[in-house]
């Protein structure tokens, strides 16, 4: 029997219906496959941080994850790192859960205001918050600027000395007046000296109450915490409503974060974070790379190799490569003191202090012109870096060695161009009347003779023969008197 030639096209409909049941197959795979993105940010928060965090929100956008979870582990940070932080948490179309993590972590400073702009707030267990006051003004304030609460006073040590009344009310809850003085850092809050210091304080409380309002935590503490670095721990803050839960775990988390309610963005959304599968985003290349390029002690590095790497090659045109180096170096340091808090006084004394080290191997002012160009280096590297944030300031032990080495260098020129005075002339008239000329022929009067490998025409009143020694005894334009050298004086 011969085969129909419609047989192929028989198949067809069974092809199909196959590739349709895999793509359901993928499909409801990818939809059972519900993912909550981990980010985590470990040490002080920079520009490295903040770009790293924003840039994981948006891709948990972009993939529909249920949830954000930011384990916190941080002693601080830059102020716009941390507020560009809160902007793509306050802005997120994803819930973002805040989680001070592992046990002895904690969320100090600019964590604090992370902590508080999150949807959900959450502590592991033996972990504390709070030590939100601005560092730049977290020093030792004088006995001037703290004044003794008088008798009969309410000695709040929460935000500044404001009673419960004043506050709104007798409040006796978590959050009022009595209970802040408890949780707080046990004494009156330093008040601040100047009026800088006063503006950044009332900055950052009206920011950090405005965070508490809008996610409905305890705005009386968060001022407190700034005012007077007070700081809970994790039982504690749950109780005085700073968090909203603790979790031992990461799936202790989500299994206690299933079924709650979240304003995000304006809408009510109900967390399903059931059987949620966790997805870690780590830094990438490029967040490395910012980390590496903005620290600070390396940023001051490429400036100096940058400086010197450019002066070498125009001292030394066609050497190729330190400008190459220079120029590199120092476009990266540049875009690094962009993104740092930099004091461009300091930037400035350091450029000042290079050009005058340089002019000292030009110019003989004895010292001070290197002195100086010393002084303005160190004292512009001191005061590069402005913050006291942990973690970003210039190394110590790096300044003092880059400026050990400069007064050497300094220290050095000056001693060779003293100890130069005191050698004899090398060059010049001076210089020849202290040589001997070796006689080229035999002559009685006038004849040619070697000096320094040079012929010179010299004049001798004796005779004088071929391969003689003969001292010079003056110059007269281009022709020397000579005699012999045995010939008594």
């Amino acid at each position: 029997m011969r085969a129909s030639p419609a047989t192929p096209f028989r198949l067809a409909p069974i092809v199909a219906a196959a590739l349709t049941l895999a793509a359901l197959d993928g499909i409801c795979a990818a939809a059972a496959q519900r993912t909550a993105v981990l980010l985590a940010i470990d040490g002080a928060i920079g520009p490295a941080t903040g770009d790293y965090v924003v840039r994981g929100i948006e891709r948990a956008e972009r993939a529909g994850a249920e949830v954000v979870i930011l384990r916190l582990d941080t002693p601080g940070g830059l102020e716009t790192s941390m507020r560009k932080i809160d902007e793509a948490i306050l802005g997120s179309r994803v819930p973002v859960v805040s989680y001070v993590s592992p046990a002895g972590a904690r969320a100090a400073s600019a964590g604090t205001y992370i902590v508080y702009a999150s949807h959900v707030a959450a502590m592991a267990p033996a972990t504390n918050i709070g030590a939100a006051t601005p560092v730049s003004i977290g020093g030792p304030i004088s006995p001037a600027a703290t004044p003794e609460p008088k008798p009969g006073e309410a000695g709040s040590a929460g935000a500044g000395a404001e009673s419960g009344d004043e506050k709104g009310g007798a409040a006796t809850g978590p959050g009022s007046g009595t209970e802040r003085s408890r949780a707080g850092s046990g004494g009156n809050a330093p008040q601040p000296a100047t009026a800088e210091e006063r503006k950044a304080v009332n900055d950052a409380v009206a920011y950090i109450r405005s965070l508490a309002e809008q996610r409905g935590r305890n705005a009386d503490w968060a001022e407190q915490a700034v005012r007077s670095a007070a700081s809970l721990s994790a039982r504690a803050a749950l109780e005085q409503h700073v968090i909203d839960l603790i979790a031992d775990d990461l799936d202790d988390l989500l299994a206690k974060l299933d079924g709650r309610a979240v304003d995000v963005a304006g809408v009510t959304r109900t967390l399903a974070t059931k059987d949620l599968v966790l997805e870690r985003v780590d830094p990438d290349w490029r967040t490395r790379l910012l980390e590496v390029i903005s620290h600070p002690t390396l940023a001051y590095v490429l400036l100096l190799i940058g400086i010197y790497g450019l002066l070498f090659e125009g001292f030394n045109p066609g050497a190729v490569l330190p400008g190459v180096v220079g120029g590199i170096s120092l476009l990266l340091a540049l875009f690094a003191f962009q993104i740092l808090p930099v004091n461009y006084a300091g930037l400035a004394l350091i450029l000042l202090g290079v050009i005058l080290m340089i002019a000292e191997l030009m110019v003989p002012s004895f010292g001070a012109l290197g002195i100086g160009g010393i002084a303005s280096f160190v004292f512009g590297s001191v005061i590069l870096i402005d913050t006291d944030v942990p973690g970003y300031g210039v190394s110590t032990p790096l300044l003092v060695s880059m400026a050990v080495a400069a007064s050497a260098a300094v220290l050095g020129t000056i001693w060779l161009a003293l100890r130069s005075r005191n050698l004899p002339v090398v060059s010049g008239v001076e210089q020849l009347t202290s040589a001997t000329a070796i006689a080229l022929e035999d002559f009685e009067c006038e004849g040619a003779v070697r000096v320094h490998g040079e012929r010179w025409w010299a004049r001798s009143a004796a005779p004088v023969r071929q391969g003689d020694a003969l001292r010079i005894v003056a110059v007269d334009d281009l022709v020397l008197r000579v005699e012999p050298r045995d010939r008594p004086d």
